[in-house]
C-alpha cells in the first residue's frame, strides 16, 4: 500500500505505538496516509481502536518479517 509519511515504532510497547502515531497524525495533512511500524502484539488491537475515536480511517494492516505495518488516512 502507498502512503505519504512513515513512523517506526518496533520495539515500542502499548501504548507508545498508539500514542506517538497520534502525535504525528495531529501534525499531518487531512488524506494524508501514515504508515505505522510496529511489533507489539497489542498494536493490532490498538490502532484500529484509537482510530475508531479518534475519526481517522483505518486502512488496514500487512505483516511482514515479524513487523506489523498498520496504515491510516488522516480525516
Amino acid at each position: 500500500m502507498e502512503f505519504d509519511h512513515d513512523l517506526d515504532a518496533l520495539g515500542l510497547l502499548c501504548p507508545l505505538p498508539v500514542l506517538k502515531a497520534a502525535k504525528r497524525m495531529r501534525a499531518l495533512e487531512p488524506g494524508a496516509i501514515l504508515r505505522l511500524q510496529a511489533d507489539d502484539p497489542a498494536a493490532i488491537v490498538d490502532v484500529p481502536h484509537y482510530c475508531a475515536e479518534s475519526g481517522n480511517a483505518y486502512l488496514g494492516i500487512e505483516e511482514s518479517d515479524g513487523a506489523q505495518h498498520h496504515f491510516i488516512r488522516k480525516t
